[in-house]
């Protein structure tokens, strides 16, 4: 700590940081000759604490963290290679989930930053090329799906109302930030308010398990094991109404890989009671829309935004297959420029059809009786963020967590947490 706060007074002396985007400043002004060049950095931290008050059966606290290390290239100005872009991107995350250590029995993530193997990952290895007068961009490399399809900002502290929403239900599959696939995606500005971008994505069981990460997970490798690809389609507008910015996509998504059906075995026979491998289903699929809109004060500053985004899935394979998140921030609060609040509401619907199965294990299996998931699992976050200065944000949170799960059978949970992060 003591090291950083030198390195960070050395730099901030001459560059004002209180000012400044980054902690420490424009390094004497190499940030921005750097930049001038074609090179810039991405360094940041963010961590996220959180207390149990109530629901499941520990009253504890934990904590997780995420470091980011980043660079972009501008090889135009670099070598002279019109229109492309180089980005490197690896995070590093540690700690531990409340919601599992505490037993809570919830299916979206009390602490967004948790999950993905809490080790090193090789987040983003990326080239773009512009073309067209940059009408056309296309992108190949290793990426997260969010970064670039149904992206959306992670204000709040639950995963419920933080990144590309289909993420949140078939994360099997759907890999957002950190971790990276092999993937390509191409956008098309149709014109200056409205795009459409298709993309694919290598789906393979090994990029979400976590003993994986831990031994691999900064390798550029193209792992072995490869079920399919995930083919998401996204129509996008950006409008500005009224003079005030907004964001609307609509999308759907097509994973080619068999799915393992929640209720029937090969023979078509419950698996409940017949037992068996799962019915292979041919592929996956879903849809989502989103919409964000500043309807207040000054276009990108003070005033207020209003969001909403849903997301569907196909019963027949996803423990979780829909979820709707609604909520509202307001920047400039108080005649702070940076700080803001937010409010949100949310509910993942856990799937009908595996119900239904754990029904019929219930009835059939007595003393070997689970917990029915078979309702939404709703989700409320207020929080304040505070911003001593640009570079850093505080942000406490309240949240209240109803069915957790979707069972009516397990405790409501209440959290108190802060949420905190750094520019460099």
């Amino acid at each position: 700590m003591f090291a950083c706060a030198a390195f960070s007074a050395s730099f901030a002396h001459a560059d004002d940081a209180s000012g400044s985007k980054y902690l420490f400043g424009d390094w004497n002004g190499a940030r921005t000759r750097l930049a001038d060049e074609g090179v810039t950095f991405d360094f940041g931290y963010g961590f996220e604490a959180a207390h149990n008050y109530s629901g499941g059966d520990r009253r504890i606290t934990r904590y997780t963290d995420q470091w980011k290390f980043g660079t972009a290239l501008d090889l135009d100005k670099l070598w002279g290679w019109h229109g492309a872009t180089f980005k490197l991107i690896v995070t590093d995350r540690n700690g531990r989930d409340i919601g599992a250590d505490a037993n809570i029995g919830n299916n979206q993530l009390i602490q967004e930053v948790y999950g993905r193997g809490q080790t090193w990952h090789l987040t983003m290895f990326q080239l773009e090329q512009k073309f067209f007068n940059d009408r056309l961009s296309w992108k190949i490399g290793r990426m997260p799906v969010g970064e670039d399809i149904n992206n959306f900002s992670c204000d709040f502290m639950n995963l419920s109302f933080c990144g590309a929403q289909p993420g949140n239900i078939v994360g099997d599959y759907w890999v957002n930030w950190p971790t990276s696939l092999w993937a390509t995606v191409l956008k098309l500005n149709t014109t200056n308010d409205t795009f459409v971008q298709i993309a694919a994505y290598q789906v393979n069981p090994k990029y979400v398990d976590d003993s994986y990460a831990r031994r691999r997970g900064l390798d550029l490798d193209f792992p072995s094991g490869t079920t399919g690809a995930l083919i998401p389609l996204e129509f996008g507008w950006k409008p500005a109404i009224g003079g005030l910015p907004g964001s609307y996509r609509a999308g759907v998504w097509y994973n080619t890989s068999k799915g393992n059906d929640l209720y029937l075995n090969q023979d078509r026979q419950p698996l409940a009671t017949a037992g068996g491998e799962p019915l292979q289903r041919s592929s996956r699929k879903g849809a989502w829309i989103t919409f964000q809109q500043q309807v207040s004060g000054e276009a990108g500053g003070r005033g207020t935004t209003v969001f909403l985004n849903i997301t569907s899935a196909d019963h027949a394979t996803s423990p979780t297959n829909n979820q709707i998140a609604l909520g509202m921030e307001y920047k400039g609060i108080f005649g702070r420029p940076n700080d803001f609040v937010g409010a949100a509401i949310a509910g993942t619907h856990a799937s009908g059809y595996a119900a239904k199965n754990q029904r019929l294990f219930n009835a059939t299996h007595p003393g070997e009786e689970g917990i029915i998931n078979d309702g939404y699992e709703k989700v409320a976050e207020v929080f304040y963020s505070w911003s001593p200065i640009a570079s850093i944000a505080i942000r406490p949170n309240l949240q209240y967590i109803k069915d957790p799960g979707g069972s009516k059978q397990t405790d409501n949970a209440f959290v108190l947490g802060l949420k905190t992060s750094i520019a460099f």
